[in-house]
């Protein structure tokens, strides 16, 4: 990127160089080329299909606990599942839900995830998100689901 720097002056490399900032990343390049290989040897539609039935079992698993809300459940979706926390009409604060969940190792996100058009629309400060993937399991839900219950006994 640098052709020379001194404290007068700095001049940049000629293109395409200075628009090369530091060694070029080849250990990710390696990394992404060794998940490729493993979503292709795995199958696509095989990870979709895996992918899709635990989103199925967490919309499922949060439709037991009381006072959870998911948003657009049922509808096709990437492995992330929007939901807010109701104790009777008051909202529990997705950052609260968040928050507490973190102190015991699950990790969510909470906010507007980049969609502050439809938090407004369903007059919401946030949502909290729970996203999954090939390598998680049921059992990650249940455990999820166990911290979410014990979340919402601390701010009932």
């Amino acid at each position: 990127m640098i052709d020379h720097v001194s404290f007068e002056k700095t001049t940049y490399n000629h293109l395409p160089y200075k628009f090369e900032a530091g060694t070029p990343d080849f250990i990710g390049s390696c990394a992404f080329a060794a998940a490729l290989d493993y979503i292709d040897s795995s199958g696509r539609e095989q990870i979709c299909g895996y992918e899709s039935g635990l989103t199925g079992y967490m919309e499922q698993r949060l439709a037991e606990v009381e006072g959870a809300h998911v948003y657009a459940q049922g509808t096709p979706k990437a492995g992330a599942v929007s939901f807010n926390v109701y104790n009777g009409e008051h909202l529990i604060h997705p950052f609260d839900v968040g928050t507490l969940l973190d102190r015991q190792g699950v990790a969510v996100r909470t906010g507007h995830h980049c969609a502050e058009p439809l938090i407004d629309y369903l007059q919401v400060p946030g949502t909290v998100r729970a996203s999954i993937a090939l390598y998680n399991s049921r059992e990650d839900i249940d455990t999820f689901i166990a911290a979410l219950r014990k979340a919402i006994a601390m701010l009932g």
